[in-house]
Formats: C-alpha cells, structure tokens, sequence
C-alpha cells in the first residue's frame, strides 16, 4: 500500500477512535452520577456499618461537583471505548506482520486488559473496604472537653484517590505481560527472573509503597499479589519461551 493510503487509513482509524470516545464521554456524563455513586459504594457501605445513616460527602468549591463529574465521563469513556480504539489500532498494524507474529503478540493482546480489569477488581472489592475502615477509625466521637473528629469527604478528593488506586492496580497487573514478552523477545530469561526473585520482592514493595496511599493495607494488598504475578510470570515464560539447543546448555 503506498504511504498516502496508509495515511488516508490511519486517518478514518483516529476519526472511529476518536468519535467511540466522544460518543462513551456522552453517555458517561449522562449517566456520571450513577458511575460516581458506584465509585463511592465502597464508602457508603464502610459509613452505613459505622451507623452513619446520614453521612454525606461535599463540595467547597460551586464548579467542584461539575468537574468531578467531567472527570468520572473523561475516565468512563477512556474504558468503555478502549476496545473500540485498540481493536482500530491491531486492524492498522496487523497487514504488515507475519502469521507467526500474529499468533505471538495476540495472547498479550487478549491478557492485558484481563489483567487490568482483575487488579482494578481487587481494589474496588477488596482493598478499598478494608482502607477505608483503616482511615475512618481515626474519627473522634464527642465527649466531654473534646471536640469530635468526623469525615467529610470531599467529592473531587475521594475521586482523585479512587482512580489513583484503580489506575495503579490496574497497571501494575501489566508486569506478567512485560515480563514474559521481554522473555520473548530475548532480553530477559526464566534464569534471570529466578536468581532475582529476592531483588524483585523487595522492588514490588517499594513501588506499592510509591503508588498507593500511605497505609499498610493498600501497600501489602498491592505487594502479594504482585508477589505472586511474578512467580507465575516465570511459570509462564518457563513454558512460552524457546528451549535453548543441547549444545549452548551444556
């Protein structure tokens, strides 16, 4: 195909991409106060134990809820048209590979959004009840001389820290992908992988320490699973990667 058409093709590409999003940010903001109410249920439900019936969450700012309500079809969008854009862009680079590297770049196509959807999982369902019983129990009821001590989050804030939390779950879930296709491509091997096990390890705390919140039970939720990721990347570059001839492992 000559370079015009290939320009011409990656054009009507970007223009499906870019109206899948505009068209997911429509329906996203349409229905934002639904997606919020679901990004904060972990919240609601932490306060209805507590007894707080009458909790609320607020806005200092008169354009802080709109915005926050930007960003909730900004993200929405972002992950309800990312089939649509990934899948135009494997249509405009898969003509120009072979069958055999069709066939090896696909099963990381098809694992990394499971991945990010099982790390974003393991944040909505289980990390996010378990922090935020850890932060509320910080409240001071009222007593007698004291001033009480109660949480009144704020919309935008809570946001920024549930799709921190979600992003980084998600994207740290990548590491199999990244680890196994390196192993692929030659630059790391199953060896390497085994003899740093205890360097790594050390490594997945220190980054769960980086990108979650400063609490014990986000960073170790983060770390374990990660832990376990990496065993099972070596398991899998194990059985993926090409066996080296008799000869070179003698």
């Amino acid at each position: 195909m000559p370079l015009i058409e290939h320009l011409m093709e990656l054009r009507q590409r970007l223009l499906w991409s870019v109206g899948a999003f505009f068209i997911a940010f429509a329906l996203c903001y349409y229905f934002s106060t639904n997606i919020y109410g679901f990004l904060a249920q972990p919240l609601a439900n932490v306060l209805y134990e507590q007894g707080g019936g009458d909790r609320r969450m607020i806005f200092t700012a008169l354009y802080e809820a709109f915005f926050t309500y930007l960003k909730v079809a900004f993200f929405g969008a972002i992950f309800f048209s990312f089939p649509i854009w990934a899948t135009q862009l494997w249509l405009f680079i898969a003509p120009g590979l072979y069958r055999s590297e069709k066939r090896t770049i696909m099963p990381f196509l098809i694992a990394s959004p499971i991945l990010f959807l099982l790390g974003a999982a393991l944040a909505y369902y289980f990390i996010f009840p378990l922090a935020w019983h850890f932060f509320i129990s910080f409240e001071t009821p009222a007593g007698a001389g004291t001033v009480p001590i109660q949480l009144e989050a704020k919309v935008s804030e809570y946001l920024s820290l549930v799709m921190h939390m979600i992003l980084a779950f998600g994207l740290a879930f990548q590491m199999p992908v990244g680890l196994v296709l390196l192993c692929k491509v030659g630059i790391l091997n199953v060896q390497s992988l085994r003899k740093g096990r205890r360097y790594a390890i050390v490594g997945m705390f220190v980054v769960a320490a980086i990108i979650t919140p400063p609490d014990v039970i986000s960073q170790v939720g983060l770390a374990v699973p990660l832990i376990l990721l990496y065993e099972i990347s070596i398991l899998f570059a194990a059985w993926t990667t090409p066996k080296p001839p008799k000869e070179e492992t003698a």
